[in-house]
């Protein structure tokens, strides 16, 4: 198996899966792609995608309409998506991705918790190129050959096809999104969820106390409100 599938394997019950987070992510992300494309998921792929999305983690069907219409308001601020990159102690890359209507707000967040946890926040490219900026989707298992499908899938920019228990997962460059999403739409194969992930290239074996220092970092940024996600390239058990 490749890179994609043991970084899915290493993360799949970290705590930025928890249920709250993943609704208050799923809510900016309906704000951002109504805002970007209309209220309309027929012709808006970016609100479809989220919309499967908030089905794939149980989101009420009342709160994605809510958020679609409340996303409408054209007085309703928009988000902002900044992308901050820093290092945690003992040389750990770390790129946080966020969501936020006051960047001031966040900015001053994200400084304080790399400082209070001796790290240090970087400048724009700094540690960004050290991981691939991927996208991916789930499909139903089901009726579907994993090698074949990944054989026609090449053409839209598949790198990486594989099973876990909750069905087929396709791993690709993150510019191949539109294409395989279309491609899967006209073959009206069901698309579970979709979303963007950033893989390290390259992970750094920590001891088990370096590790907690790495950890309180990260638990600071994933409970900060504006903060969608946060990778790093320390090595996951």
């Amino acid at each position: 198996m490749g890179r994609a599938f043991e970084f899915r394997k290493a993360r799949k019950m970290k705590r930025w899966s928890a249920m709250s987070k993943a609704f208050t992510r799923i809510g900016k992300d309906i704000v951002m792609a109504v805002k970007e494309g209309g209220p309309d998921p027929d012709s808006n792929s970016r609100l479809r995608a989220v919309i499967q999305n908030a089905k794939s983690v149980n989101m009420p069907k009342d709160n994605v309409e809510r958020a679609i219409k409340r996303a409408s308001d054209k007085s309703l601020g928009d988000y902002k998506e900044v992308l901050f990159e820093g290092y945690a102690p003992h040389g750990i890359a770390i790129l946080v991705e966020t969501a936020t209507d006051n960047n001031t707000r966040t900015v001053a967040n994200v400084r304080s918790y790399f400082n209070k946890c001796n790290g240090n926040l970087g400048t724009s490219g700094s540690v960004e190129f050290m991981f691939d900026h991927t996208c991916n989707f789930r499909i139903p298992a089901e009726g579907i050959d994993p090698e074949e499908l990944e054989l026609e899938m090449i053409d839209y920019g598949a790198e990486e096809v594989f099973v876990d228990e909750d069905g087929i997962l396709i791993y690709a460059p993150f510019e191949s999104f539109g294409a395989i999403q279309k491609e899967l739409e006209n073959r009206e194969i069901e698309i579970l969820s979709s979303g963007f992930e950033r893989i390290p290239q390259v992970t750094k074996k920590l001891s088990e106390e370096e590790a907690v220092d790495i950890e309180k970092l990260l638990e600071k940024l994933e409970e900060d409100d504006d903060v969608q996600n946060v990778y790093h390239t320390m090595e996951e058990s």
